[in-house]
């Protein structure tokens, strides 16, 4: 992929641990300049060690409003320019009590709300009046999932999860439609099941790892690793994409295409 990303300022928002560090190796491997945003610090400060005045980090929330603007702001003051906006934050809401709706509490389905849509929106519109006031395009990036479209009612049952995640896609496609004459690119990737921490519960069963195996029967039938969402960012965030806007790719697999077998 040569230098696809040569001198592009990007900030990855959930970029210290799974998919969003994977993807900040990757996106410095083909010369981008980086803000990483995370909860915690993660493996993102040895990668900043590696990395000197290429990588940036700060350690935030990405449900407060103030976040994804500052991050935007030290993308400005560190390296001069802003060019995209990657958004993985996000997770399971399990912890909160998000499952079959009808045992679902209205908490819990205002915390997964909170975590996996309202922090997007928060960073989406950070970045698009960014893009806006610097009189340039720019491409942002969101992560929904294959859930969203394509339930598993035996082994995923979020209700609250794969409503946020079907309204990242609507929120993408009426956005994409929008700032399209500003030249702004807003898409989006839909991943299968990826090990990652936020998989640890599925990963731990037996019973789901196996499902997997015939829901997501590409190279063999495995469960996806971080590193295979890394090309499709890439694409979406370099000049490549310069003329796609309002899509939504799914790397499962085969996850959306497979009848998976219990």
């Amino acid at each position: 992929m040569g230098y696809w990303l040569k001198s592009k300022c990007i900030v990855i928002i959930g970029g210290t641990t799974g998919i969003g560090i994977s993807a900040a190796k990757a996106f410095l491997q083909v010369g981008a300049n980086l803000i990483l945003v995370g909860m915690d610090e993660g493996e993102s400060g040895s990668l900043a060690h590696g990395w000197q005045k290429k990588v940036f980090v700060r350690t935030a929330d990405a449900r407060q409003e103030e976040t994804a603007s500052q991050a935007i702001e030290m993308c400005l003051q560190k390296f001069g320019s802003f060019d995209g906006l990657y958004h993985i934050a996000g997770g399971s809401g399990r912890k909160f009590g998000d499952g079959p709706l009808h045992e679902m509490s209205k908490e819990a389905w205002d915390q997964t709300f909170n975590l996996n849509l309202s922090s997007l929106m928060l960073s989406n519109r950070a970045a698009v009046r960014s893009f806006m006031e610097l009189g340039k395009g720019g491409s942002i990036l969101n992560l929904t999932t294959a859930l969203a479209y394509s339930p598993s009612p035996h082994y995923f049952t979020t209700h609250a999860y794969a409503a946020a995640k079907s309204a990242v896609i609507g929120l993408v496609k009426s956005t994409a439609a929008y700032y399209a004459p500003f030249n702004i690119r807003i898409n989006a990737l839909a991943p299968g099941l990826i090990e990652t921490p936020m998989s640890q519960r599925a990963m731990g069963d037996e019973a789901i790892v196996s499902y997997v195996r015939s829901k997501q029967p590409l190279d063999g039938g495995r469960p996806g690793r971080p590193d295979d969402l890394d090309g499709a960012a890439i694409y979406f965030m370099s000049d490549a994409s310069r003329f796609t806007t309002g899509q939504i790719m799914a790397v499962d697999g085969g996850w959306g295409v497979s009848e998976g077998k219990l």
